[in-house]
């Protein structure tokens, strides 16, 4: 809940109030210094970035740089930026209805100075939140000078203004957030020439629009986001431009497991999917973690398109609602992800890959083949030491297990009869509830991880539900 907003209405109250002008960077710097020396978290929400990506991010902004983040995709460069935002002062005074949201004490657009000189003390001042003082822009081919910068408003021309007036300019994007935090997302996608337009930005601090005499000085902190690959191929960002941001800061994929299993449960909405509860388990999480890494590793896989955390989301989300799936088909109250709902995220996350071109025609192979290793790596890490004599025992007559991503938990749990030994795997796996669908995806998870390692065999059905056949 936002706090109330001062009190204050004219330039003279401001005044009187005993409120301090500081540029957007000062403002920014001191609000981060003052985080910094009592520890209050500077960047909510991001992840892995700790110790390698934002100690460079506070120089750049305690050096009062405008600055690229320079990263592959889904690295959260955006996520990052938007972030800055925080920094800024809860509310900052402007001139009441100023586009460019001019500061009472030192307006520079020509309506905002007239009005100063004809009222005095009695200018009417407005209160802008940080929320309203962040902006970006996502660069496209067809972005133009006019949506950047500004251009002839003909509206305001038909209303009697002559082109000659600089009051008949529309403003841009640059300018309407003055004294604020302006981001441009995968620039080098915005056309050269285009670029030329913010060199002024950046350097002078000013804009110029079409042939007007207007020199408009910003008060801005400019930041843009960039791909490595878009950086020195596709597009790229001309030399002047880059010579005038104070700072690249290289972002990163997360650097371990832990991290990026600590992404994914902040990113993934895995309790209610929705209006239905669904639940993944920490194992299943585990899976699609290393599966995420591995492809990103992966010598079939392009290493310079990157693979985005994206990546994981929408594997866990496939997950779950595989869960949910099987759930509302069975009529069960209670949705558990198992590691029959694994498959069904290749077909799902292909579009996601960038794949080498010697591997055309073989990318589900590929995605097929790292799941397994995903898999059999957590389970020798969770149950590779367990004793699963009493899950084995059900085998040594010849018995069979049928699974699938349509057979209910209750029915898996009939099929398999009492396992000694079960609370164990249960345990070892973090599931400490007592419900069907937790008991079900922890001895399945050991079924597979049994045939992984070849102590049992599987048989596959072809399509349909892809009903598995566990046996000796």
């Amino acid at each position: 809940m936002r706090p109330s907003i001062p009190r204050e209405t004219t330039l003279g109250g401001l005044r009187t109030s005993g409120h301090v002008r500081r540029s957007v960077k000062a403002e920014i710097r001191h609000n981060l210094l003052t985080r910094l020396r009592s520890g209050e978290p500077r960047f909510p929400g991001i992840v892995g970035f700790d110790d390698t990506v934002l100690p460079h991010l506070e120089r750049a902004l305690l050096a009062g740089h405008d600055l690229v983040l320079l990263g592959e995709r889904g690295q959260g460069k955006t996520r990052l930026i938007r972030t800055l935002a925080g920094l800024l002062d809860e509310w900052t005074p402007v001139v009441d209805g100023c586009e460019i949201g001019d500061h009472p004490y030192a307006p520079v657009c020509v309506r905002c100075r007239r009005l100063a000189a004809e009222l005095g003390d009695d200018l009417p001042v407005g209160w802008r939140h940080r929320d309203g003082r962040y902006g970006e822009k996502l660069a496209t081919p067809d972005t133009s000078v006019g949506d950047l910068i500004g251009d002839v408003d003909p509206i305001k021309v038909a209303e009697g203004r002559t082109l000659g007036d600089p009051e008949t300019v529309h403003y841009g994007l640059v300018p309407r957030f003055n004294r604020g935090i302006f981001s441009i997302n995968e620039l080098p996608d915005l056309a050269e020439r285009i670029q030329v337009a913010l060199l002024n930005v950046l350097e002078e601090r000013d804009v110029q629009i079409r042939g007007y005499a207007l020199r408009l000085p910003l008060d801005v902190l400019l930041v843009a986001s960039a791909n490595p690959e878009d950086y020195t191929n596709r597009g790229r960002i001309i030399t002047p431009l880059k010579d005038r941001f104070g700072a690249e800061i290289r972002t990163h994929y997360p650097v371990d497991l832990d991290t990026e299993l600590d992404l994914i449960r902040q990113e993934a909405d895995l309790a209610d999917l929705n209006g239905v509860p669904a639940e993944v388990p920490d194992h299943v999480l585990e899976v699609i973690a290393r599966f995420t890494r591995l492809v990103r590793e992966s010598n079939a896989v392009d290493a310079r398109s990157g693979v985005s955390a994206r990546f994981a989301l929408a594997g866990v989300e496939t997950v779950a609602a595989g869960a949910v799936r099987r759930a509302a088909i069975a009529g069960e109250d209670h949705a558990v992800a198992r590691v029959c709902d694994l498959p069904a995220i290749v077909p799902t996350l292909m579009g996601k890959v960038e794949f080498e071109v010697s591997e055309e025609g073989r990318e589900q192979e590929v995605l097929e083949h790292l799941l397994r290793r995903a898999t059999a790596e957590t389970y020798r890490r969770t149950l590779g030491a367990a004793d699963l004599s009493g899950l084995l025992d059900r085998f040594d007559a010849g018995e069979t297990v049928e699974s699938g991503e349509l057979v209910s938990a209750t029915a898996l749990l009939r099929r398999i009869g009492p396992v000694p030994g079960l609370a164990k795997i249960m345990e070892r796996l973090g599931l400490t509830g007592d419900s069907p669908g937790q008991a079900a995806a922890a001895l399945e998870f050991a079924l597979e991880g049994l045939f992984l390692t070849r102590r049992l065999s599987k048989d596959v059905t072809e399509g349909g539900d892809g009903t598995a056949t566990y046996r000796t």
